[in-house]
């Protein structure tokens, strides 16, 4: 088995540009800038791409693009994944790992739809395990993810990250809020909490009203990576920083 880039064992945080778009021609557009801009990972978010693009010619192509860098998957149950069922995205998760790619990301509600994307539902997590299983028999990484949008106490946040864990996971990405800054200051400290605490890597996010400061300084006090943008076009997630200024912030910053 070809051995892939990983996301594991950094001894420093990842830039990594997710690139959205719903044609190969403008994937391969960002994919090409933010090299430029200095990116050390991509995120390739499929649920954006047009389903008639997702075939194995074409994301091959889309990966062989990035180079040998990691590369991080998406596949969420947005966009144009509407309609699709849970056990499809599975499918493709797995998927585009034979194609490839390293970290795949499923929900911790996968196979059971639930509030804050976390289900308790025993057989729901039984296959999210035999899933997390098949990823890493193809030599991938898993992410488990949850965006619940809410601010969350630090125990909350330590909790659903264990849970992520005890799942397969061996990175847990959980996006909460913060609308004040008081509750943006306290994301920053559950950061520094998960990165004593939590024996995996971790990526906590802020959304909300209050999210910049999180975005910008939570690797520096322990999250394993920046999720960036390599501009801000239609289908950009907003709330990202673009790769450039991740760059030189990460480059002139002695933490």
């Amino acid at each position: 088995m070809q051995h892939k880039p990983t996301f594991l064992h950094q001894n420093k945080p990842l830039i990594t540009c997710m690139v959205q778009a719903e044609t190969p021609a403008v994937m391969h557009r960002l994919i090409r800038d933010a090299a430029f801009d200095g990116c050390d990972a991509y995120g390739f978010q499929m649920e954006r791409l047009g389903k008639e693009y997702r075939t194995e010619e074409t994301v091959r192509e889309l990966f062989a693009a990035m180079g040998r860098k990691p590369i991080y998957a998406t596949n969420y149950r947005i966009a144009l994944n509407h309609g699709m069922s849970d056990e499809e995205l599975a499918e493709s998760d797995v998927w585009l790992c034979s194609m490839g790619a390293t970290l795949i990301d499923f929900p911790a509600d996968l196979f059971s739809p639930a509030p804050y994307e976390m289900t308790y539902d025993a057989q729901a997590v039984e296959r999210q395990k035999r899933l997390a299983e098949q990823i890493h028999a193809l030599g991938g990484e898993v992410l488990i993810s949850s965006h619940t949008h809410k601010f969350m106490s630090a125990e909350e946040v330590l909790a659903m990250a264990r849970e992520h864990q005890a799942r397969g996971a061996d990175i847990s990405k959980i996006v909460a809020a913060a609308n004040s800054e008081e509750e943006e200051l306290e994301n920053l400290r559950i950061t520094s909490l998960l990165n004593k605490e939590l024996d995996i890597p971790f990526l906590f996010l802020s959304s909300g009203s209050h999210n910049k400061l999180h975005r910008t300084v939570g690797p520096m006090l322990g999250a394993c990576m920046w999720l960036t943008v390599q501009k801000h076009d239609e289908l950009a997630t907003g709330v990202q920083p673009t790769c450039r200024a991740i760059r030189a912030i990460a480059d002139h910053f002695d933490y």
